[in-house]
């Protein structure tokens, strides 16, 4: 994993795009705060760029580094849930601006992964986490699954757990600094 880690992050460091696993589904996944990546993986996904993509972070510090202010039932949330949940925060911050949604949200997850969250740690910052597939079509439940032009697409692939498969997308939920709660996904 150690050599895996140390080539992505070279690649991510370069403004590249890479291909890797999570805690969730594989993902096509850049620098958080570099704009020019993202615009790359919109580009890639044939996403609108008004559609938000999802962050990953190492840890609660980190997070704090993305949010200018944390509700405090996003910690409760984020130690009870008992499956990959993806919060969306008000006021974002030191992030790519064509990362950060036209409202000023942002949203993130905490990995239960030991690659990504090396791999955060190892960047000191957010990674871009989005669906290995073109916009609307389906999500690849495995590595054999992802179509070539994503494939081709990205700079490098990360060569762990191609045989996992990965059926199950995040939980997300936006939490808003005045309290108010709302299921987007279960």
């Amino acid at each position: 994993m150690n050599i895996e880690i140390k080539n992505t992050l070279q690649v991510l460091k370069n403004g590249g795009l890479i291909l890797y696993p999570t805690d969730t589904v594989w993902g096509i996944g850049c620098d958080a705060s570099n704009p020019k990546a993202v615009e790359k993986i919109y580009k890639l996904k044939h996403r609108e760029d008004s559609k938000a993509l999802i962050c990953l972070v190492a840890d609660d510090r980190m997070l704090k580094k993305y949010v200018k202010k944390i509700p405090e039932a996003a910690f409760s949330i984020i130690e009870i849930s008992e499956k990959p949940i993806t919060i969306i925060y008000d006021d974002a911050q030191n992030l790519a601006s064509n990362l950060i949604a036209d409202d000023g949200t942002i949203a993130i997850r905490i990995p239960d992964d030991e690659f990504c969250y090396q791999l955060s740690r190892k960047l000191n910052g957010a990674i871009v986490s989005t669906s290995a597939n073109i916009s609307s079509k389906p999500t690849p439940k495995s590595f054999k699954e992802i179509a070539p032009a994503i494939l081709k697409g990205v700079d490098y692939v990360v060569n762990l757990h191609h045989e996992k498969i990965c059926d199950k997308p995040s939980s997300i939920i936006k939490l808003s600094n005045s309290g108010v709660v709302k299921v987007i996904r279960e």
